[in-house]
């Protein structure tokens, strides 16, 4: 089909295309004549009879109930929205006068006192801990060390505090900080290194806000958090600091031991909320005033900012409630202790003989008696290269697949090379004791 276009014609055919159904005089008319002139050998027209003219005090109150009609349908117009104020000017964002902005304040007002609402009653639960160790027997305890804790539970004159491991790690004596800057003496329940948490009881008497414990499985990037605890220590209690949920499910190394060697992997919540030191076992807090992270560790390096990391609550519970009833984190426990290949001191590496497509594995490199190792006939030097059919090259590896996928009381089957020959030894797990392992 061919576009129609006027620019492929010249004038004289466009009217001829227009017009070729009409007379001659009439083309003509539409180009030269004047409206005001009769066509040719027409008859005129008769003169229309003069009207009689008004007075002027007709004109004026005519005029005058014309005005009051027109100005009162346009005022109906305004107050009815037909016609907007301000139209010309909807877009313009700038504009102080009668526009938008009382109406956005409003909403940011009313966004933000809800908030704040919220906000206010949480860090009322949120409190600071204060690490007081002993150097000497000579000397009375002292404050090394400082972080946030959060009040979440309140029962039988008790009060519940969950914090970061790290942050009473060592620990001689415990107290916690009120917003109020009450000081109560703490006492540790438990502590679990793997997971960072720790549990903590106080005397409830001077306890009124509990936190509100949310989810962290609905939580999604990019939603609004807000971090509080108590950066730097209690000169700046309960400090606020707003950001978002940067990512989710984010495995971080930790090294528990300072032997630059991965002892566990932690999934964490990413945010570019502030985390300074002392916000450590603070609150993580969604817009409804929800508990949703316990915040653990930001990176630090200077090249590096707003990388912070939360323990997910959903995560945390039932840590929480192990340490606040047993003291510990119930896990399998084999009763080894290990090494990677590449930590073998030089002079026991003649020891160790692996086939060439053998590529790692994990060094026995003692034996606890009594345990399910040393019942198993494990030995020195045997090397741990698979357990239930699940690769093992690290001690990352066999912590993860026992703490994750197997139980106390499982029985697992372990490959293992002693003098360069493959073994399969079978242990069942029990449950590691107190100080084990």
């Amino acid at each position: 089909m061919e576009r129609y276009d006027n620019n492929n014609h010249d004038e004289n055919q466009i009217d001829e295309i227009n017009l070729k159904d009409d007379e001659p005089q009439t083309r003509y008319e539409r180009r030269e004549a004047d409206p005001g002139l009769t066509k040719p050998n027409q008859p005129s027209k008769k003169k229309k009879e003069a009207k009689p003219k008004r007075s002027g005090a007709g004109v004026l109150f005519g005029g005058l109930i014309g005005g009051i009609v027109a100005a009162v349908v346009v005022v109906l117009l305004f107050t009815n929205n037909i016609i907007p104020l301000n139209n010309n000017n909807a877009g313009n964002s700038s504009s102080t006068q009668d526009s938008g902005t009382p109406e956005i304040a409003q909403t940011v007002a009313t966004g933000n006192t809800d908030i704040a609402s919220n906000i206010e009653e949480v860090s009322k639960a949120v409190v600071g801990i204060t690490n007081l160790q002993q150097k000497s027997a000579w000397e009375p305890s002292q404050k090394v060390g400082s972080g946030s804790g959060i009040i979440y539970k309140k029962e039988d004159g008790k009060a519940y505090v969950v914090t970061n491991h790290h942050v009473v790690e060592g620990a001689k004596e415990v107290n916690v900080v009120l917003n109020n800057d009450d000081r109560i003496k703490a006492k540790v329940l438990g502590s679990d290194p793997l997971t960072d948490l720790a549990v903590l009881q106080i005397d409830g008497k001077k306890i009124e806000t509990v936190a509100k414990l949310g989810s962290s499985e609905d939580v999604k990037v990019g939603e609004t958090v807000i971090a509080i605890g108590n950066p730097l220590g209690m000169n700046f209690a309960n400090s606020v600091t707003k950001g978002i949920i940067s990512g989710k499910e984010r495995s971080v190394s930790i090294d528990i031991n300072k032997d630059k060697q991965p002892d566990w992997v932690t999934e964490v919540l990413q945010t570019d909320a502030a985390i300074n030191p002392g916000n450590s076992g603070g609150a993580l807090v969604n817009s409804d005033g929800e508990v949703i992270g316990i915040n653990s560790m930001k990176i630090a390096k200077e090249a590096v900012e707003g990388i912070g990391f939360a323990i997910p609550i959903d995560t945390a519970i039932p840590i929480m409630k192990q340490l606040e009833n047993e003291g510990e984190v119930a896990r399998p426990y084999i009763g080894i202790s290990t090494a990677s290949l590449q930590q073998v001191p030089v002079q026991y590496r003649g020891q160790i003989e692996l086939p060439k497509d053998v590529k790692g594995g994990m060094v026995v490199a003692g034996v606890q008696p009594g345990s399910p190792a040393a019942e198993s006939g494990l030995q020195q030097f045997d090397i741990i290269t698979k357990i239930n059919g699940q690769q093992i090259t690290s001690i990352l590896d066999l912590r993860k697949y026992l703490y994750t996928e197997t139980k106390i009381g499982d029985t697992v089957e372990m490959e293992v090379y002693r003098n360069g020959k493959a073994q399969t030894i079978e242990l069942t797990l029990v449950e590691r004791e107190p100080q084990q392992q």
